[in-house]
């Protein structure tokens, strides 16, 4: 080969990785914008407001219930305490995180159905995974951050105000009571995950917060109703209890049974994969 086809050649495969470079480079900044679109909707509608705000009261019932507890055990008696299981100072937050994953899941793509606003969303990103991908991204990051801020905010503020008092759920080795926050942090996330597959599927605000709070408040006492051994085994494989599967709290009665950590953070991450990869077929098959 003469010095000028090895040059010829080496100028086109050069050429060619830039022009792969460049179509990297231009597939990441797409995925990029429509990550910023997506956070940007969600700073600036309503509905992220009204869930800071219901995450917000959480935490402000979360304190008063540290101060009640407080309070409450200050006038036992020795004898009367060691009796005592109390809640820990996360609890309204723990009950709360959930509902506001499974609404904020369902109206990150819903709302867009509603107003028609999806048809622009499509038109400014084509590629429709990567936008569902970008929806998924920050609504669950959302979730996620804003929980594990929130309860280990109320986490550290009920410690302060307990003072060194031993009470069961609110003493106990930090760095377990932390555990517990980030498995609820991640369960909310991953419902929030969960339910934007639902809300792909179904379309319909009404239908996917409907079917997603029943899923997560109805069906568990709906299990007890079965005979035994199912509504123990049914039980055990629903999401809210996973948490405490994975972290429990310090000093709770353990959950007879229950699931092995690794085996409850597999099924939870298992769920995520089933419903949001349901969702991204249909969303990248079925018409705007």
């Amino acid at each position: 080969m003469s010095a000028t086809e090895a040059e010829g050649g080496l100028t086109g495969r050069t050429v060619g990785e830039i022009g792969t470079l460049r179509s990297s480079a231009k597939r990441r900044g797409a995925v990029t914008g429509a990550i910023a679109a997506e956070w940007h909707k969600l700073r600036t509608v309503r509905s992220t407001a009204a869930i800071s705000a219901v995450i917000g009261v959480g935490f402000v019932l979360c304190l008063l219930w540290s101060l009640y507890a407080v309070r409450y055990w200050d006038g036992l008696s020795t004898a009367e305490r060691a009796k005592l299981n109390v809640a820990p100072p996360t609890q309204f937050l723990v009950a709360l995180l959930p509902l506001c994953g499974v609404v904020l899941g369902a109206l990150t793509l819903t709302s867009e159905y509603a107003t028609g606003m999806i048809r622009m969303s499509l038109a400014a990103h084509p590629r429709r995974l990567p936008l569902l991908g970008a929806k998924a991204l920050t609504a669950s990051g959302l979730i996620g951050v804003a929980g594990l801020v929130s309860l280990t905010a109320a986490l550290l503020a009920g410690r302060a105000i307990a003072g060194g008092r031993p009470m069961p759920g609110f003493d106990g080795p930090l760095a377990e009571h932390l555990a517990n926050a980030a498995a609820v942090a991640v369960t909310a996330a991953a419902l929030t995950l969960m339910t934007l597959g639902l809300a792909v599927l179904l379309r319909s605000t009404a239908a996917t917060i409907t079917v997603g709070l029943g899923l997560l408040f109805v069906a568990p006492p709906l299990t007890r109703l079965l005979p035994a051994p199912w509504d123990d085994r049914i039980w055990r494989l629903q999401p809210g209890g996973f948490p405490n599967d994975i972290a429990p709290v310090p000093g709770s009665s353990p959950i007879a049974d229950g699931l092995s950590a690794p085996v409850a953070a597999a099924l939870l991450a298992g769920y995520v994969v089933v419903m949001l990869g349901a969702g991204a077929w249909a969303f990248a098959r079925r018409d705007a």
